[in-house]
């Protein structure tokens, strides 16, 4: 070994030791690799390494080392706060100074400011979306970059459209590295990149890439996978058994609505746990972290918010109710269990409904061809005044969420571009790559079905996660209950089952009532602004569940299922909206019943809404009047178009108008299925100016 290497190597150890705590810390093969490539040579490196390998002591020492020898400070883009959290106080045990800028740090951004100008901050973490804030893009980025001694790209596989999690803001690095100088080393880390998202990675990274790849094997986790029949028994099963897992750990569910449900059920049974997901508040968020690092609780229950990053040495287990899509997904989440332990536990309770997931979400993140034609066109011509995404929400029929990620979409193709006040069209011409999001498509159908092997089980289930990770090392683990047998109790104990079965017949979705007409409805021809008059309104009303929930949204599903067609309700649904009725807090009882005319369902509303006024002993008011010329939109849109499309649709007929201003009382509005809530909310306030004192919407299941 050359003399200059023996130098770097001397003082990179040392480095070592104060980054861990621990005079005998060596590095692991490659890491020493890596910070010698970036040091020494200033290259750019790919390092592909599994979770609890060491990818952060990389560029922290990395970065004490250029920073000795003159170099600026150190950019490193990273995705979560929680991870930002923790490579924070991680940079701090290796004497590195470190600062982060996101949504929850802007407000230091001054302090960070003169801390650059000082030269008194070594790594500065941002996040992708940071990258496009035209603020920080025109005062901030350019004087970063000139100085800058070493970009570090963490979660790299969001780079790719391949990889698991692509994120638009992630395509902005590629026009970040082609502005930088050659001799400015780049590292980028993921554990999570298979063969295709490595060679896209490194394709973004440009020519003479270094790529160092070790083996995906995690000796500390047990796999297993438990397939039970029904929510009921995955439920119990964990209500059963999550006491005997080891330590603290995290149960992962696919949706909001499954998380909060089940944190609802074990926190009833006697568990100390508390639902984190993408609801959760920044603030709240950081508290269950630190919770559960401090064993304060024996679980998170999680949906995906809760993820890359999260670094708790010591997890005990990951139980995922709901498999996720692909197996590198599953890869990335099981990897935050058994990082600094001997042995961690790892389960899977796969379910019937994960497939239906899989396809909404895997349709929601692909640009739509003809929704981008419409952004295109209301940002109008290069030169006219910018938009801001709420104005731009009015004039086009797509909700906030998948707007935002169509205009990151957009922006990354080079189409529209952010600036201070909104977006504006750059006038580059754009078209829909429909080979390109083809052959995703076909990537993400055949993660699926890896997924379902998976679950079968027969293959070693390590070996068959390092397989579609292309590892070439992979090999049997003999710890798996494929490779060892069952290691957890697969007996429900029926006490339980009970149990859970009582907690998954809940019922009783609130309603809330809309309070205010949405943004841009004037533009839409409405005489409509601003707040809507408690005169007009409805009374905040219920479901009986959402079709997310893990009980009733079983049934609730086939019953609203593409072809399932039109049928009077059955009386195993009759008893929910029998318990749902009863257990609503009103405060005055109805007095009346009215149904809305349903063009789709019109068997199931009419018959709803007779046998409630028949059990309730209450009037059959009748049925609003539908003017059945005026086109339905499908799902989905903003609320301007929800409401335009609903506005003149409904009227309140000379009979039933008679009937709603004899009764002396609210009224019951009975409907299939609430989404945006603006059907109720017009179709109450016709009710309203009917007469009617109060309206009380009711829905057989809701969408959110």
């Amino acid at each position: 070994m050359e003399t200059q290497e023996l130098i770097i190597r001397d003082e990179a150890v040392e480095l070592l030791h104060r980054l861990t705590g621990r005079h005998d810390a060596e590095f692991h093969d490659g890491q020493f690799e890596a910070i010698h490539a970036l040091v020494a040579e200033r290259r750019r490196a790919l390092v592909v390494q599994r979770t609890g390998w060491g990818k952060s002591a990389v560029y922290f020492v990395a970065t004490a080392l250029l920073r000795a020898r003159g170099a600026g400070p150190t950019l490193l883009v990273s995705p979560l706060l929680a991870l930002m959290r923790d490579q924070v106080a991680a940079a701090e045990r290796a004497g590195v100074r470190a600062a982060a800028i996101n949504s929850a740090t802007i407000d230091e951004w001054d302090r960070i400011e003169r801390g650059l100008a000082d030269d008194e901050i070594d790594v500065l973490l941002v996040s992708p979306e940071r990258l496009n804030n035209p603020s920080f893009r025109a005062q901030h980025l350019p004087g970063l970059l000139a100085r800058m001694g070493l970009l570090v790209i963490d979660e790299a596989h969001c780079i790719s459209d391949w990889g698991h999690d692509f994120r638009p803001d992630y395509r902005r690095i590629a026009g970040l590295l082609a502005g930088l100088d050659r001799d400015v080393p780049v590292l980028a880390t993921t554990a999570t990149a298979n063969a295709r998202v490595v060679d896209d990675v490194v394709d973004q990274l440009g020519h003479d890439v270094l790529t160092l790849r070790g083996s995906l094997a995690r000796d500390s986790l047990r796999l297993g996978c438990l397939s039970l029949p029904t929510p009921r028994e995955r439920l119990a099963w964990l209500v059963a058994h999550l006491g005997d897992l080891p330590g603290s750990g995290i149960v992962y569910a696919l949706t909001v609505s499954a998380a909060e449900d089940t944190a609802r059920l074990l926190h009833d049974a006697g568990y100390r746990v508390a639902a984190y997901t993408g609801r959760t508040d920044p603030e709240e968020r950081e508290r269950l972290e630190t919770a559960l690092k401090a064993n304060e609780v024996k679980a998170l229950i999680a949906t995906s918010a809760l993820g890359m990053g999260f670094d708790k040495p010591d997890l005990g287990f990951v139980v995922h109710l709901g498999a996720p899509s692909s197996p590198v997904a599953y890869y990335q989440q099981v990897g935050r269990a058994g990082r600094g332990a001997a042995n961690a536990d790892v389960l899977l309770l796969p379910g019937s409904e994960d497939a239906a997931i899989w396809r909404y979400f895997a349709t929601a993140s692909m640009p739509d061809p003809e929704r981008a034609t419409a952004v295109l066109a209301a940002l109008g011509e290069p030169g006219s005044p910018p938009l801001s995404t709420p104005a731009l929400e009015a004039r086009v029929d797509i909700r906030r969420s998948p707007l935002e990620l169509l205009l990151k979409v957009l922006d990354v193709d080079g189409a529209v571009r952010r600036v201070s006040g909104g977006w504006v069209s750059t006038g580059a011409p754009w078209h829909y790559d429909a080979e390109r999001y083809a052959r995703i498509a076909t990537a993400r159908d055949a993660e699926q079905r890896s997924m379902l092997d998976y679950e079968r089980g027969d293959r070693c289930r390590m070996e068959l996660l390092q397989h579609d990770l292309d590892d070439p090392s992979a090999a049997p683990c003999g710890r798996c209950d494929v490779c060892a047998g069952a290691w957890y109790p697969t007996e429900v104990p029926a006490r339980v089952a009970e149990q859970a079965s009582g907690q998954l017949q809940r019922v009783g979705v609130p309603i809330d009532p809309r309070s205010t007409w949405p943004t841009g409805a004037d533009r839409r021809g409405l005489p409509v602004k601003g707040r809507i008059p408690e005169t007009q309104r409805p009374a905040a009303g219920r479901a009986v569940a959402r079709l997310t929930d893990l009980g009733w949204g079983g049934p609730l599903r086939e019953l609203f299922a593409a072809g399932a067609g039109d049928r009077p309700i059955d009386e195993r649904l009759m008893d929910g909206v029998i318990a749902t009725l009863r257990d609503w807090p009103w405060e005055a009882r109805p007095v009346g019943v009215v149904a809305m005319p349903s063009l789709t369902r019109p068997q199931l509303v009419a018959s709803t809404a007779a046998a409630i006024a028949e059990r309730g002993r209450l009037p059959l008011l009748g049925s609003l009047d539908v003017d059945a010329s005026i086109p339905v939109l499908g799902s989905g849109g903003n609320s301007a178009f929800r409401l335009a499309s609903v506005w003149n649709r409904f009227s309140v007929g000379a009979e039933l108008a008679a009937a709603v201003a004899q009764a002396s009382g609210p009224i019951l509005l009975v409907d299939d299925l609430v989404d945006s809530r603006w059907t109720l909310t017009v179709a109450a306030r016709a009710l309203r100016d009917a007469g009617a004192s109060a309206v009380l919407p009711f829905a057989l299941a809701s969408v959110g």
